[in-house]
């Protein structure tokens, strides 16, 4: 099993590609510098392509306001601090499929494999046999990224996901040359 973080971006390059109205193109390269600035750790320019009021909703927890960060980019800097930087969560695939975009929104769906380190699952009570190895969280995703037209902007992202991808995680253990460097 390998995770190679390059494919997050690679249907949204391509789709980027073949469009030619300035707003659609706008909306997809907003996306592209979003997903690449995630996969760096890059908080700061993530935030960069964001409205000054962000909302976030995860349809899957929306009970969760740590999850669903809304109202300012400080509360979307505390989300990614929570899920990726304390969890150590930083490295992650969207293994794409389909990327729909129009002038108001983009549209990604995929798999969302994410690497956790075994200690953050330990912490979290699940039972891991390598607290110094990387486990794979999976499942089916699906991100709707709204652009504020007047501001050029993405306002946030609204995922929703198929499955939990914790259940059966301790089974998909990652050795040391599984995960491919970034290439941006």
């Amino acid at each position: 099993m390998k995770l190679n973080p390059n494919n997050t971006w690679k249907r949204v390059q391509e789709r980027l590609a073949r469009e030619d109205d300035p707003i659609v193109r706008r909306n997809l390269e907003l996306v592209l510098a979003h997903m690449q600035a995630e996969a760096k750790g890059d908080i700061e320019g993530v935030v960069d392509t964001l409205t000054e009021a962000p909302r976030y909703l995860a349809h899957d927890v929306p009970e969760m306001e740590g999850m669903n960060p809304k109202g300012s980019k400080d509360a979307v800097r505390a989300f990614y601090d929570l899920t990726i930087i304390q969890t150590g969560a930083h490295q992650l695939e969207l293994d794409c499929d389909r990327v729909i975009a129009d002038r108001d929104a983009v549209m990604t769906e995929g798999v969302m494999s994410m690497a956790y380190p075994g200690r953050t699952l330990a912490a979290m009570g699940i039972e891991v046999d390598d607290p110094d190895a990387y486990y794979v969280y999976r499942t089916r995703m699906s991100v709707v990224w709204p652009v504020d037209a007047e501001a050029g902007k993405l306002i946030g992202e609204e995922t929703y996901t198929g499955t939990d991808g914790f259940e059966g995680i301790a089974e998909r253990k990652l050795g040391p040359d599984d995960i491919v460097p970034l290439s941006i």
